[in-house]
């Protein structure tokens, strides 16, 4: 049985992030706080705008050049920038502009499919930097303000000043990274990229999706996934993560219902890709992963969270149900690609 699932289109915008939180005197401040126009101030000489060129062909394989625009945040001194990965993914020239008027061509640190960053590293002097606020703590109705910068609109970086609307937010898109523990905040696509920051002017987040249809409804990935991240990218330049080799969704009583299964909890494998550790192992499309080594796995983030647990070359168990039949399969985990 194939699965039949209709999920909500995201739109992942441009660029830049990283991690934090505030301390309960800032929660005292509102949206309107004199406290935001220094905070801004001081904040705008390290956000910086993206632009990207690459190769494209047309139907009838003729090259063409596009360009690309993001925005990021400069994480040190020493130039080391900060941004998502599908702004520059596949591009051969990447440069960064400044709010002072510089611009400089950037090279590739390292870069994270599974989560959407990158760092990048200009070379120059004097450079300003954000400071990431050492908790990863936020609390429903604290203030945070937004900040963008698209070279696309004239008179600088767009500010949004609002509060963290909700906790703990998945999103899940065809074709995209599924990111988790994202908090919901009032944005515009100005800011997408752009760093959020508390009341003391420290990185508490990274402004990176946006939905289409809801206008200044946007999410911010949680420090507590980017760090470790970060970490690995400044010192490897990749991330190695063993892989199902498998594209799945939540199910959700949705879920359950459009594709006729008995269970409301689960990861529901839409397609085994080519070549991976899940086709070998046997898995298909239309099996509910309900168990990894034991543990149960009620939803894609569970699923993802037990995989980060174990190593490529690993055998483990997993339980699938399978058109009525629950089933234990054993895969050789393999490198995620």
């Amino acid at each position: 049985m194939q699965p039949r699932l209709s999920l909500a289109a995201v739109v992942l915008a441009v660029a830049g992030m990283l991690a934090g939180a505030t301390d309960a005197g800032s929660r005292t401040h509102n949206a309107g706080s004199p406290l935001v126009p220094r905070i801004v101030a001081r904040a705008l000489p390290a956000v910086v705008s993206i632009t990207t060129r690459q190769i494209e062909y047309d139907q009838f394989n003729q090259p063409s050049s596009t360009r690309g625009l993001g925005s990021g945040f400069l994480l040190d001194r020493s130039g080391h920038v900060l941004t998502n990965n599908h702004v520059i993914d596949g591009a051969e020239e990447i440069k960064v502009a400044l709010t002072d008027g510089r611009v400089f061509r950037a090279t590739m640190v390292g870069a994270d499919r599974f989560t959407d960053l990158a760092v990048l590293k200009i070379e120059g002097r004097s450079l300003p930097a954000l400071r990431l606020a050492a908790s990863s703590k936020l609390a429903v109705g604290e203030t945070v303000v937004a900040i963008g910068s698209p070279l696309w609109i004239e008179g600088g970086p767009t500010v949004t000043a609002g509060v963290v609307s909700a906790l703990g937010r998945t999103m899940e898109q065809p074709g995209l990274p599924m990111l988790h523990d994202l908090i919901q905040t009032a944005i515009n696509p100005g800011n997408s990229g752009g760093p959020l920051l508390n009341l003391r002017g420290e990185v508490v987040r990274i402004n990176t999706a946006v939905i289409a249809s809801a206008h200044g409804i946007g999410f911010a990935i949680s420090a507590s996934t980017i760090r470790p991240v970060v970490r690995t990218l400044l010192t490897r330049g990749r991330v190695v993560r063993a892989s199902l080799g498998v594209v799945a969704v939540s199910v959700t009583p949705q879920v359950a219902y459009a594709n006729e299964l008995p269970m409301e909890r689960g990861a529901l494998v839409i397609r085994v890709e080519a070549g991976g550790a899940g086709e070998a192992a046997g898995l298909r499309a239309g099996d509910v992963i309900a168990a990894i080594a034991g543990k149960a796995v009620l939803d894609l983030h569970q699923l993802h969270d037990a995989l980060s647990r174990h190593r490529v070359g690993e055998a483990i168990e997993i339980s699938v149900w399978r058109e009525g039949q629950a089933l234990t399969l054993t895969p050789i985990l393999r490198e995620e690609s």
